[in-house]
């Protein structure tokens, strides 16, 4: 008999709970219709308080029980439709779900308008969430029995029934945006911002930075990471000409086209190919598992699995809300915070109205939720390698700056998000480590065309002797451009088939504070020589601006070269410096960065980055931007790296790795240390790094590393 009762007290407390979540939902919908003049739960001649008592509790029964039976049937439905677009789905098809429970009331006693129904719906599930979740994490062994019943689905998938734990798998969390600076800053003091992980750092984890590509930007960063390849990604747009098109490492069909080619340029498939999830990325990294992964968005069909990732969330209607009372509170607190700063007259400052707080709301709430509940899943099915993204710290130091108040706030929801997944291990299937680690940094400044009264494009519009917008022709330095610009179109042109003659306008792109400036009507990258022909001033006009730091162009006779102001330049091939190397201010490896970009087949015929402040780590964007990374300057390019100390340094030396190719390598390095499941290592060269082996040492996860 002894052997019998934990399993009856479990059926006994299940039946409690049940019992109790009903209660709440039929006291809530007898509220609900004493509040609400469009429901309904009596008769039209009116019932007695019982008898509403009844039909409540009958209308509360029936909703749970289509809830159950209905809703997770409806939801994989809907996988092939967009993530926000489900999400507001999710109110519409939970208030048809009452409305159907209430047409099953006896005698027509139960009645809503749609828009109510969908209010009710609404309400009613996030109190019975609220309760069985309370009722679940109080009674610590039916909390206990949830998780192992999960994690036992993980361990049979994984085919260990025996008892014996496979080995530790990894978690990669990529804090977008947060740089090393800001990360260092964050876990310091007696009450740090990330409380989390500042005891990891004091305790189980080593951090070290890692330096970008001078492409300082999630589409070459994570590709790199990912895919093991940032060739030919020299920003975050560019334009191609043979196809006259504009990629955007952001856009659906570019990301898949990037991803694409680093496969076929590697020969291996990612990261994550075998028994990986890839969770919020803008690429796969190989993995079979995917949510909210953008290379895949625009496919559609049976086989595109990124959407089947956050069924377990839509699965249950509390979750969608709960986040979409976090979505409206996020929406008002940037309402709030951007009205504090324009009374405060803080500088720099930008515009944040129109659609931004909708935009900010669903970076920081509806993608963390999503994302985090995708690798909750993950960590209990007891997947062997997980990598996300968390993209709220990037979007707000956009708007905010990288140092601002409001920053912090999402620092901390960032630590919390952390801690629960830290949690969520102590119940899984198997051990796991967790890296923490980012794919760029932040520099401040304020915006070019604030600063200077001028875009980017009209500057170079005005350096080519081209109509410019108003408001350039107002700025004092769009009239010098244009002065310039005068005085050497006095001489003129030649015109013919050499590139140096007339033509379509230039294309600007502008990639943070890194700037790209590409004639479409000239086949191939543009030479200074045939620059300089047709737009005589055009490249002492951009090199002369206090805005800008310095210009790549590629020279016919001397190959690669780098234009500062006031005739300096610095021949990249030979090593001869004229005055001083324009590359001077933006340090180590500035020169190897920019000499790596030169050689991609896409690089456009000029690139242009900004002037950048080393004693208060300025630079200033191309686009609309006080907190910015794309090029270099400031710490933008210096990425950090979070690891478990158990797991082997990612260089001998100490030193930073370079180029999220390197990092690439480190990770894959890792997991083949946890036995993952990585290709030989004969086909996975390691970087010069690590290049020897460490010695084979028996590791063991301390519990505190979680």
């Amino acid at each position: 008999m002894s052997m019998r009762r934990p399993g009856w007290r479990s059926v006994g407390g299940t039946a409690l709970r049940v019992l109790a979540v009903w209660t709440v939902s039929t006291l809530t919908m007898l509220v609900l219709a004493a509040a609400l003049p469009d429901f309904r739960l009596q008769s039209a001649d009116g019932d007695s308080a019982t008898r509403t008592g009844v039909t409540a509790a009958l209308g509360a029964g029936a909703f749970g029980l289509l809830g159950a039976l209905v809703w997770p049937l409806l939801v994989r439905a809907l996988l092939l439709v967009p993530a926000f677009v489900l999400g507001l789905l999710v109110f519409v098809l939970n208030g048809s779900l009452l409305l159907i429970a209430l047409s099953l009331l006896p005698d027509g006693r139960g009645s809503a308008e749609p828009e109510t129904a969908v209010v009710v719906a609404a309400v009613m599930s996030a109190a019975s969430s609220a309760t069985s979740t309370f009722l679940t994490v109080r009674d610590d062994g039916a909390y206990r029995r949830r998780l192992a019943r999960m994690a036992g689905r993980g361990r049979r998938s994984l085919g260990r029934q025996d008892g014996h734990r496979p080995p530790p798998g990894t978690v990669f969390l990529q804090l977008d945006g947060v740089g090393h600076d800001v990360l260092s800053a964050a876990v310091r003091g007696k009450r740090p911002l990330m409380e989390t992980v500042a005891r990891w750092h004091r305790t189980t984890h080593a951090l070290t930075p890692w330096r970008t590509d001078w492409s300082s930007q999630t589409g070459a960063s994570q590709l790199g990471i990912l895919h093991g390849s940032t060739e030919d990604v020299p920003a975050f747009r560019w334009y191609e000409k043979e196809t006259g098109q504009v990629m955007v490492s952001n856009r659906p069909t570019s990301a898949a086209e990037l991803q694409r080619r680093a496969t076929a340029r590697t020969g291996d498939g990612g990261l994550l190919t075998l028994d990986g999830a890839s969770r919020g990325n803008l690429f796969t990294g190989g993995a079979d598992q995917l949510a909210l992964v953008l290379s895949v968005a625009a496919r559609r069909g049976r086989h595109n699995r990124s959407r089947s990732g956050y069924f377990a969330y839509f699965s249950d209607p509390a979750n969608a809300t709960r986040t979409a009372g976090s979505f409206i509170a996020e929406v008002f607190r940037e309402i709030g915070q951007s009205t504090r700063a324009r009374l405060r007259r803080e500088t720099p400052r930008l515009r944040r109205g129109g659609l931004y707080p909708f935009i900010r709301a669903s970076a920081t709430v509806v993608e963390r939720d999503v994302v985090v509940a995708a690798v909750i899943g993950d960590i209990l099915s007891g997947r062997t390698a997980v990598y996300a993204d968390l993209v709220a710290y990037d979007e707000v130091a956009h708007h905010s700056g990288p140092y601002s108040r409001d920053t912090h706030q999402v620092l901390r929801r960032l630590d919390r998000a952390v801690a629960l997944i830290a949690k969520v291990t102590e119940h899984a299937p198997r051990d796991y480590r967790i890296v923490l680690l980012s794919d760029h940094g932040q520099s401040p400044g304020e915006p070019f065309a604030d600063r200077f009264g001028l875009t980017l494009e009209d500057l170079v519009r005005a350096g080519c002797g081209l109509p410019v917008s108003r408001r350039a022709r107002s700025a004092a330095s769009g009239a010098e451009a244009r002065d310039t610009a005068r005085a050497a179109l006095r001489r003129p042109e030649r015109e013919g088939g050499d590139g140096s003659g007339g033509g379509r306008g230039p294309v600007v792109l502008a990639s943070g504070n890194l700037g790209l400036v590409s004639f479409p009507d000239v086949p191939g990258r543009m030479t200074r020589e045939q620059i300089d022909a047709r737009h005589p001033s055009l490249l002492r006009v951009l090199a002369d601006h206090p805005g800008i730091g310095f210009l790549l162009v590629r020279s016919a006779e001397h190959g690669p070269v780098v234009l500062g102001a006031g005739g300096a330049e610095h021949h990249l091939d030979s090593g001869l410096v004229i005055k001083e190397s324009p590359l001077a201010p933006f340090g180590e490896g500035a020169v190897e960065a920019v000499r790596r970009t030169d050689r991609f087949p896409h690089t456009a015929d000029i690139m242009i980055n900004s002037a950048y402040r080393p004693e208060t780590g300025e630079v200033h964007a191309f686009e609309s931007q006080i907190g910015s990374h794309g090029g270099l300057g400031g710490p933008q390019s210096d990425a950090f790296l979070l690891w478990p100390r158990e797991l082997t340094p990612p260089t001998l030396d100490g030193s930073p790795p370079v180029g999220a190719e390197a990092v690439h390598r480190v990770l894959r390095r890792w997991l083949d240390e946890a036995h993952g499941p990585q290709v030989p290592a004969e086909e996975s060269p390691l970087t010069d790094e690590i290049t020897t082996p460490f010695p084979a040492i028996t590791r063991v996860i301390p519990d505190k590393t979680r």
